[in-house]
């Protein structure tokens, strides 16, 4: 049993609204556990706690364009094997591959805690008033979120407050909140981005198990912009080898300037430790070949070379000049945030260069 027992949980508490199961060891009080029989969800198990505190405010020392986060889940049913988060669930001593994907916390009462914590002078009494960025962590909006409804209950709580708020995600299921976020764009700053890395198919369901397909993704970009809801693509990870290629990045650009979206951000994969094993051990299995050149690209570290990212950049930037993204936005004026337009000068999480949101991915 680790030393550290009772420490990393210590922001969470049990629910008691479910029947016990098996709980990760160091939770001395015993996790709520819930598994379900049901296409999508067999094979997981959701620990159901109630936390402490569900607005954490970022080190001063991070690089990432916000000051406060909202993560509701931790875990991911998306199950991408590159995913930068995975290193995380180790502060929970769970295992950072498929414990990720299949052992999933749920903070069941994070939109009460929302409601609460959005009320602190911290954040009411900031000019400007802070970003808070929903679910960085977890995509918020993963296959979890249509069993427990968590998201709703925050996006009104960030509604009656006036809240600046970004949200990057890979789950269609955040139309199902469309009319939430219309509002919310009437009274703050808003900002949605879907993260589509590649349009490639074939290359999609390897490493995203768990995703939409991309094109269901741009579908979301597509609708939130008819609602004046201005959405950007993160076109991330791009994958060295693999997605890199110049007709790979034309057709991503192509479909993602057709979905109309307001931006896009191309960021190179990276890996940090806990992803890198895991994404390492899935190159080896799927394509050994090209294992003794991703040693080479990320022998020094998590990030490929610069040279090599901004080659990639400079790519996507002059494709995107090509195709008009942000162009019609610019025309069209969507929303990013109605009677509160005015506000709008500083950057939502997403309006940023490659290099600034490399350390949010």
């Amino acid at each position: 049993m680790c030393s550290n027992q009772g420490v990393r949980w210590d922001n969470l508490r049990p629910s008691g609204a479910a029947e016990p199961g098996p709980a990760p060891a160091l939770f001395p009080e015993g996790a709520v556990a819930r598994t379900f029989d049901a296409p999508g969800f067999r094979g997981i198990t959701f620990y159901e706690v109630r936390a402490r505190s569900i607005v954490n405010r970022v080190p001063a020392t991070s690089r990432v364009p916000f000051e406060y986060t909202i993560n509701p889940y931790r875990g991911c049913t998306h199950a991408c094997v590159y995913c930068f988060a995975r290193n995380s669930h180790s502060y929970l001593d769970l295992g950072t591959g498929r414990d990720f994907d299949s052992k999933i916390i749920v903070k069941v009462n994070a939109a009460e805690l929302a409601r609460r914590e959005l009320a602190a002078p911290r954040l009411r009494a900031a000019d400007p008033r802070p970003v808070v960025a929903i679910g960085p962590n977890a995509d918020c909006y993963q296959r979890a979120e249509g069993r427990y409804r968590l998201m709703p209950g925050i996006l009104r709580a960030l509604i009656d407050a006036a809240q600046p708020f970004g949200i990057l995600t890979k789950g269609t299921l955040i139309l199902r909140d469309i009319d939430l976020l219309a509002e919310a764009a009437e009274v703050t700053r808003v900002g949605v981005d879907v993260s589509v890395g590649f349009t490639d198919e074939r290359a999609w369901r390897p490493v995203e198990p768990g995703t939409p397909s991309p094109r269901a993704r741009l579908e979301v970009c597509a609708r939130l912009n008819e609602r004046g809801i201005g959405c950007g693509v993160l076109m991330a990870p791009i994958l060295p080898y693999l997605t890199d290629g110049p007709r790979a990045l034309e057709a991503a650009v192509r479909e993602i300037a057709e979905a109309g979206a307001v931006r896009i951000v191309p960021i190179v994969l990276h890996l940090r430790p806990g992803a890198r094993e895991w994404f390492m051990a899935w190159l080896s299995r799927e394509h050994p070949r090209l294992v003794p050149r991703y040693l080479e690209l990320y022998g020094r570290g998590a990030y490929a070379p610069r040279a090599y990212q901004e080659r990639v950049a400079d790519q996507v930037r002059r494709l995107a000049e090509r195709y008009g993204i942000g162009a019609a936005a610019a025309r069209d004026g969507v929303r990013t945030g109605g009677r509160a337009a005015s506000r709008a000068a500083a950057p939502l999480p997403s309006a940023v260069s490659p290099a600034e949101q490399l350390t949010l991915l």
